[in-house]
């Protein structure tokens, strides 16, 4: 890594020494509290034990569900807050890092004060308190970011994470935990609000992929127009009518990504050629265990020593919003149509999260071809870090 990158580390690991631990800000029994149910196991559950469990959501099943978060989100927050103690280089004693290590902490503190749920009084009660939660940490994906970037800029410009595989392991796992916790949370909360038709919660029962992925195209393509002023078409090809059960936010976010991007990638190409553009194509193919997703353009492609880099955060060609986001104090970040850099990786967690997975292929020189695998089955439990 050389001299400077060395000294880099040196300075961030004496950094690491100064820091704010817990327990010089939270009281002795809450640390200890945390730190032995951070010692327990969590407790998996699958895409179809929500939708077989949620299918009748009679007031005991909303109790039973309640007591089961009461039980079990304490211990993956306090899980979080171990890691979030402990990271490598400094980053545990960032300010961005302790706000969202603090949020952790209060939600656990929130949980573990609440009495035992025994009617539906009490799950009434503790249905406000996840909404209270759940909103609290709305803001931990974009604050973690700008953590990070602080750290990267910090050790040197052009160090990526793939040089830091301790905290791309760490933000892989992390965000992971995160998209489970607002899965569980908000599912239980989703029970709660008028019924839908063919919803169960957050649980589309008939989500139909070619009309998720094309209210995602018209997203993106609307972004690309008002940062291009123009945007190339995108040709969906499947069966408009096939339906299986998923959760339509999550298909949205990563195919509105993936769309996204490749949109950025032909527009780049073409944007001093007279030539059209040629059309992005989205193929929806129905297995018997998934749902493959391709989206595929001719925007240049990828150099194969770059493949690996698209799936570390932070990592991306375009100008990076963090920076604005941290001085106009926006943790929502805007939506911009490239430079966040933690769109595919995320995007592959969301996949993962159901049992399904993204893979890029890419040829340079001519396009990209992404492909998003969804389990269909629904029968695979949610992967724990």
């Amino acid at each position: 890594m050389g001299f400077r990158f060395a000294s880099a580390v040196v300075r961030s690991a004496l950094a690491a020494t100064k820091q704010v631990k817990l327990s010089d800000s939270v009281p002795r029994e809450l640390v200890d509290d945390i730190f032995s149910s951070a010692i327990r196991k969590q407790t998996g559950v699958s895409l179809r034990y929500m939708l077989d469990f949620g299918a009748n959501p009679i007031k005991r099943q909303l109790v039973l569900s309640a007591q089961f978060l009461h039980n079990e989100l304490p211990v993956r927050l306090a899980h979080r807050v171990a890691e979030l103690e402990n990271l490598p280089y400094g980053l545990s004693a960032k300010p961005q890092v302790l706000r969202v290590r603090d949020w952790y902490v209060e939600s656990f503190k929130d949980l573990r004060e609440f009495p035992a749920i025994r009617d539906n009084n009490d799950e009434q009660k503790f249905t406000d308190l996840l909404r209270h939660i759940y909103h609290r940490h709305r803001h931990v994906v974009p604050v973690m970011a700008m953590g990070v970037a602080e750290l990267k800029k910090e050790l040197q410009e052009g160090i990526g994470l793939l040089e830091l595989p301790e905290i791309h392991q760490f933000l892989d796992g992390f965000y992971l935990s995160r998209i489970g916790i607002r899965i569980l949370i908000g599912q239980h909360i989703a029970l709660h609000e008028p019924e839908k038709d063919n919803y169960i919660g957050m649980i589309a029962t008939k989500c139909c992929p070619s009309q998720v992925v094309g209210d995602a195209v018209m997203d993106a393509r609307s972004i690309c127009m008002r940062e291009y002023a123009s945007a190339p078409e995108v040709n969906i090809y499947g069966d408009p009518n096939f339906t299986f059960p998923y959760v339509p936010s999550h298909l949205h976010h990563m195919t509105f990504e993936l769309v996204k991007n490749s949109l950025r990638a032909v527009n780049d190409k073409y944007d001093d050629s007279d030539d059209e553009p040629p059309p992005i194509r989205l193929v929806v193919a129905e297995g018997d265990e998934d749902i493959t997703i391709k989206v595929s353009d001719e925007g240049g492609g990828i150099p194969r020593s770059g493949l690996p880099k698209i799936w570390t955060y932070l990592y991306s060609t375009a100008l990076s919003p963090l920076d604005d986001m941290e001085d106009s104090g926006d943790a929502d970040g805007p939506a911009v149509l490239a430079g966040y850099g933690y769109g595919l990786p995320l995007s592959r967690l969301y996949a993962r999260y159901f049992g399904g997975d993204l893979q890029i292929i890419s040829m340079e020189g001519y396009g990209t071809d992404a492909y998003l695998h969804l389990n269909r089955l629904g029968n695979v439990q949610e992967p724990l870090p």
